[in-house]
């Protein structure tokens, strides 16, 4: 992997396209988000000297219908490379063309399993305009198929060749984006660090990851610089990189129908649950354990995340935490958000329990926990 993090790391640009003779680029960009900005400015610089042709018609939290849209588009042209320029769901997409391009079978069999991936996607160079998905550092992608979130995943095949993570491409921000793609990180960086799945490194990299969101994320919101958009920036890289080696647990689980259903933004949507999460995930059990290293070890994970976070209890990381939240005024409560009823919440719950995300949790959910959890954030 080639990467590349630091202001005017963006230069390298140029240089990764004319060392490995890219001529035909297509470039993926969100739309707003990409027009009349500085982003636009340097990455038109870049592209000077080649043929390119720019992607952009289509939603946030990637649909079968626009991947397969920008497929299309893809496979009408001889092009060598894709640039994915953008939060989450652009370079998401870029993953998602990249792979279903070279492999055989539909968009939908691969997203689910029914063809399988056999090979590496035409070359795709990631460049994060957010701090917060750590997309960039990611073997997967996510999918919606009809209102329902899906993972394309594949560690053999789909991990980063091409990294550029430049923090003055967060500069046109608004503050709200910026809040709630760093609470992405936070929660990226949390659920990796107490994920059945969890590792020495990875545990490095979310503690890294904490840290850095804990003492940036109000200055990036409310007073941002250069030191808070770097760190930021910094942080949201390693919160990817910890997630690619656990993924993800509880809260993004729980977060899909609130971001499918209630057009609620992912970054905070998986915030929402963060707070009671940690209390729950400290009162673990030997009845309800789910990590084959034991009540003990999930206890004094718990210890030492609640100490990172900069609290002495699980009480008081919950306090922090949604404290936190409030600074940068993201709504901590599902009914600020509009959701309400109690049909509201039974949808959350019906579409909420992602097998697979729910038992990387340290502690097992059912639907009861998970209807009180719901209830105390309504």
């Amino acid at each position: 992997m080639f990467e590349y993090i630091g202001y005017n790391s963006i230069e390298n640009l140029k240089r990764i396209l004319k060392s490995e003779s890219f001529k035909n680029i297509f470039l993926i960009t969100g739309r707003k988000s990409f027009a009349n900005t500085k982003i636009k400015e340097l990455i038109y610089n870049s592209l000077e000297d080649v043929e390119f042709f720019r992607f952009y018609d289509f939603t946030p939290n990637p649909k079968i219908e626009d991947i397969e849209k920008g497929l299309s588009l893809f496979q009408s042209d001889n092009y060598d490379v894709i640039i994915a320029v953008g939060g989450g769901s652009v370079i998401d997409m870029g993953k998602c063309i990249s792979i279903f391009s070279t492999n055989k079978g539909t968009s939908e069999s691969l997203v689910l399993k029914e063809n399988p991936i056999m090979k590496k996607g035409v070359p795709l160079i990631r460049i994060p305009t957010t701090s917060g998905s750590g997309s960039e550092a990611t073997h997967f992608a996510v999918v919606y198929i009809k209102n329902n979130k899906y993972s394309l995943a594949e560690p053999n095949f789909m991990q980063p060749e091409y990294v550029i993570v430049d923090p003055q491409f967060s500069y046109d921000l608004p503050k709200r984006i910026t809040a709630y793609s760093g609470m992405d990180a936070l929660t990226q960086a949390i659920e990796s660090f107490w994920n059945i799945n969890s590792t020495p490194e990875s545990k490095n990299y979310s503690e890294k990851a904490i840290k850095l969101v804990m003492e940036n994320l109000l200055d990036s919101v409310v007073n941002p610089d250069k030191k808070s958009r770097l760190n930021m920036a910094v942080a949201a890289n390693y919160a990817g990189k910890a997630i690619n080696l656990t993924k993800t647990t509880a809260c993004h689980a729980i977060s899909y129908p609130i971001t499918s259903y209630f057009n609620v933004p992912h970054g905070h949507a998986v915030a929402l649950s963060l707070p009671p999460m940690i209390d729950y995930n400290s009162n673990v059990n030997k009845d309800d354990v789910l990590d084959s290293r034991g009540v003990k070890f999930v206890k004094e994970s718990m210890k030492e995340l609640i100490s990172i976070i900069g609290a002495s209890n699980a009480l008081k990381a919950k306090g922090v935490v949604s404290q936190l939240m409030k600074n940068i005024d993201l709504e901590t409560k599902l009914g600020e958000l509009g959701i309400k009823t109690d049909e509201d919440i039974d949808v959350i719950i019906k579409n909420g329990f992602n097998p697979e995300r729910v038992k990387n949790n340290p502690r097992k959910i059912d639907e009861n926990q998970l209807r009180m959890i719901l209830e105390e954030i309504r």
